[in-house]
């Protein structure tokens, strides 16, 4: 591994990367120009204190009140710091843009395709659904602002469901164009989002008439419906998931490893970086929240679902200077989904590259001129949309839809998270890249695997009563609207990927394959650098195919 001093672009830095590449038996198909900032930016934009931390504001409000807010973020913060700093360890060792499926795959001792198969599909189903998450609490914010300036409510599910396939257009759009764009724009997100922090914080504290006493924020809320003994506990646990569901997409940073510059270093710091500067942001944010909500309007805010945190701006500052923060919001909301679906298309394209997605050699083809995954891009964001589709079933609002979508993403990406880490521990023959844990990683890679079983769990917990669908309160289902999905589509979603191993994909997916010998590779390479020079595209079959000659 060389170090450079002088430029991001050294010829001897890049070449380190590549060989490694080449070791792993792949072409430096992407472009790889990206900076350990850059590459940080990926991560921090898409865990976005700005996204998560206001949409699911209102969880907490009515699970666990005040206090789970509060230690959400530091308990949460914490342990999901050691998740991260147990990938990060294994990034260093295998900087791939497969990342987690590649990992388990050189990490398992036996049954390595059926452990890559399961980690891949659960961080691709896990990537779509925190894009969908994304983008469909911005598309709600949006449609919550403009109601605010006109007479006629927008806030239904047929709006928001336009609004949402129209940001989703965007972002897929922006992602067609060269990985220096998104880069840039993730430079700017970082920086957006850390004075944005600073301006809503700052504005909470200062412009309200009125605060809440700093005891506030250490008091209790129960609203869930449920009573039964150490209920407390239980509501406490369904509130911190403001701050879980917030701190995840940081396997970003490992599926940008491919374009980034000395990345078997800096994809592990950028990992853990984002997860702690997000963590005390986050904190920051949500107490400047709470110290700010106006007396007497706690239950109404806490019912106002996705735009619970807005709301909350408005009656804090007044309508003028409450927009202005929402607006804040939704550009770090429209940066969160861009970032979301970069690093979704990355890992579509590795995936796509070892064989594993149907229609394999359409989502692996590589654009010559950008050097991007086009097709991969196009697919993140159909599935995306199709995912939010189940809201226009929804009576009650959008919490239902949001939520279970929410679960399924900050479950599946967990799943794909542990496994790895998992293999990694019962393996001894764990060769550590230059960034590692030293004797420490085994205690910390136990605990975190211990931290993802308990919200694991917690995510498919029922969260408020009553909770079966057909219980009625008023005439109205209520126990349809509040039942959680997240479970029952989970374990669907396990038997989907289950029964496709068993049936059909043992008998030809084996892992991780490469793509040819060095020559062979250097071929790759040589093609794509000609077409970007400006050479003819149709005179490679290579890339007309898009994939690799027969090796």
């Amino acid at each position: 591994m060389s170090v450079h001093d002088a430029s991001l672009g050294s010829t001897e830095t890049v070449d380190a990367d590549r060989d490694r590449l080449h070791e792993m038996g792949y072409a430096q198909e992407l472009k790889r120009g990206m900076g350990w900032f850059s590459n940080f930016a990926v991560s921090f934009t898409i865990i976005s204190i700005l996204t998560g931390g206001i949409t699911t504001f209102y969880l907490p409000l009515l699970a666990g009140g005040p206090k789970a807010v509060t230690f959400s973020w530091i308990i949460v913060g914490f342990f999901t710091l050691l998740v991260g700093l147990a990938m990060a360890e294994i990034c260093s060792a295998y900087p791939t843009a497969g990342g987690l499926y590649y990992w388990s795959a050189k990490l398992a001792n036996r049954n390595a395709p059926a452990w890559s198969w399961f980690t891949g599909w659960f961080n691709f189903v896990g990537q779509v659904a925190i894009t969908a998450s994304i983008d469909f609490g911005l598309a709600t914010t949006i449609n919550f602002l403009i109601t605010s300036y006109i007479s006629d409510n927008l806030l239904n599910k047929w709006w928001v469901l336009t609004t949402y396939a129209i940001v989703l257009v965007l972002h897929g759009l922006i992602n067609t164009f060269r990985v220096k764009l998104v880069a840039v724009f993730n430079d700017i997100s970082v920086w957006w989002h850390v004075i944005g922090v600073a301006v809503i914080v700052g504005a909470l504290i200062i412009l309200p008439e009125s605060h809440q006493k700093v005891d506030f924020i250490f008091s209790s809320k129960n609203a869930t419906g449920w009573d039964f003994p150490f209920v407390g506990l239980y509501v406490f646990m369904i509130g911190m998931l403001i701050a879980q569901y917030t701190i995840t997409g940081f396997d970003a940073s490992a599926h940008m490893t491919e374009e980034t510059l000395e990345a078997n270093v800096s994809s592990s710091k950028a990992i853990v970086r984002a997860i702690y500067v997000s963590a005390v942001a986050g904190l920051v944010l949500n107490l400047a929240m709470l110290y700010a909500i106006p007396k007497g309007a706690y239950d109404t805010l806490s019912v106002g679902g996705l735009t619970a945190g807005f709301q909350l701006f408005i009656a804090a500052i007044g309508p003028a200077g409450g927009k202005l923060l929402i607006i804040i919001s939704i550009v770090a909301q429209l940066f969160c989904g861009m970032a979301s679906v970069t690093a979704n298309s990355r890992m579509i394209y590795a995936f796509s590259r070892d064989g594993a997605v149907p229609g394999h050699r359409i989502w692996h083809r590589i654009n010559p001129r950008t050097r991007t995954p086009t097709n991969s891009v196009w697919l993140a964001v159909g599935l995306a949309f199709l995912l939010g589709l189940p809201s226009i079933y929804q009576n009650a609002g959008y919490s239902v839809a949001f939520f279970a979508i929410v679960s399924i993403g900050t479950v599946g990406l967990y799943v794909a998270y542990i496994i790895p880490v998992f293999l990694r521990l019962r393996n001894r023959d764990f060769q550590v890249g230059p960034w590692n844990l030293g004797r420490w990683s085994k205690p910390i890679g136990w605990v975190a695997f211990v931290w993802v079983v308990i919200i694991g769990i917690v995510f498919f917990l029922p969260a408020f009563y009553p909770w079966i669908p057909g219980d009625r309160v008023g005439g109205v289902n209520v126990g349809l609207n509040n039942f959680n999905w997240a479970g029952p589509l989970m374990l669907l979603i396990f038997a989907v990927i289950g029964i496709w191993w068993m049936v059909s994909a043992k008998k030809w997916f084996k892992g991780p394959q490469v793509q040819g010998s060095r020559d062979e590779l250097l071929a790759i390479e040589r093609e794509l650098a000609a077409v970007e020079a400006g050479a003819d595209p149709s005179t490679f079959e290579r890339l007309e195919s898009g994939t690799p000659a027969e090796h």
